[in-house]
């Protein structure tokens, strides 16, 4: 019991998303990313008397948490532990009135040392979400080709040094296997370029092994088609990105869903466009930050972007 005790997570943009989701008594929603039930306990109120809840997480120890916080709400909330993407066949079709998805690693993901996810402290090379699923850090960063894990150390943490960064972790596990955090960050930073750098040299480098681990925008892709299945028309999705990947993601989704017209292969040629109506609309172009007191407050907010569509 102690890690639900420990399993305090601010949520972040809440009066924002409570702005944008219009709660509503008899409606109906999707928290794809409970954590520890900041956000849908926000929703379950504002919705009162009788708005209903579907809350979803990939961490035991959030779904337990949020269970503890949100059971004086009684049969108006549903729980289940699993990925979002999944709430397809839990979740009727077309009967929601908004989909939330918080993504990114919570604060106790974080601070929990046996979780491996933080930079701060040495703890086993983890990174799962899930701790049910098999793949960890140490196998991506002990069994991968060295090639392979440039790839993915550019592609998920746009590090331009990947090359070395990867030759020097595959140096170093030819003497003993990594296993830990520190063991990892300190082999980024010996291949590093020497200098002055605003954040750790390794954040990079642990945010894209933590991506592959979790298969994070691969959820994310499958995550927002299952959105716009499950809303009702009108119905809207906010979605809360922490990193540039997701943000470009949500935006690229969107934009495909509000053009009045559909292209038959991968890239769109203007004399090849099928007309079709809209399926979605902005609330918004431009993303919704969070206010200058609330990262005063929680400085872990500081680079969240709220998006919001609505269903057609």
């Amino acid at each position: 019991m102690d890690e639900v005790v420990e399993f305090h997570h601010e949520p972040v943009l809440v009066d924002e998303v409570i702005e944008v989701l219009r709660p509503k008594s008899g409606g109906n929603y999707l928290d794809g990313t409970l954590g520890g039930g900041g956000h849908a306990e926000s929703v379950l109120r504002v919705s009162s008397p009788d708005g209903k809840l579907w809350g979803m997480d990939r961490d035991q120890c959030a779904i337990a948490a949020a269970s503890s916080r949100l059971a004086a709400f009684g049969d108006r909330v549903q729980i289940k532990h699993g990925s979002y993407s999944s709430a397809v066949g839990w979740v009727s079709a077309q009967t929601l009135d908004g989909v939330l998805l918080d993504l990114g690693v919570s604060s106790p993901q974080l601070d929990t040392v046996g979780r491996g996810f933080s930079l701060q402290i040495d703890g086993p090379l983890d990174m799962r979400m899930d701790s049910a699923q098999e793949l960890t850090a140490a196998q991506v960063v002990n069994e991968w080709s060295e090639e392979d894990l440039a790839d993915a150390i550019w592609q998920y943490g746009g590090e331009r040094d990947s090359r070395r960064i990867a030759r020097a972790i595959v140096r170093m596990r030819r003497e003993a296997p990594l296993e830990t955090t520190g063991q990892l960050s300190a082999a980024v930073e010996d291949s590093k370029r020497r200098g002055k750098y605003k954040k750790h040299p390794a954040l990079k480098v642990f945010q894209a092994i933590r991506i592959v681990v979790n298969d994070e925008l691969g959820e994310l892709n499958r995550g927002l088609e299952m959105a716009y299945q499950l809303l009702k028309s009108g119905g809207r999705l906010a979605v809360i990105t922490f990193h540039s990947l997701e943000d470009r993601m949500v935006k690229d989704f969107g934009n495909e869903k509000v053009r009045a017209y559909d292209v038959p292969g991968e890239r769109d040629i203007p004399l090849q466009r099928i007309d079709r109506d809209p399926q979605m609309s902005w609330l918004k172009k431009k993303s919704i930050k969070p206010s200058v007191g609330e990262v005063k407050e929680n400085p872990r907010a500081r680079s969240a972007q709220l998006r919001v569509l609505e269903k057609v």
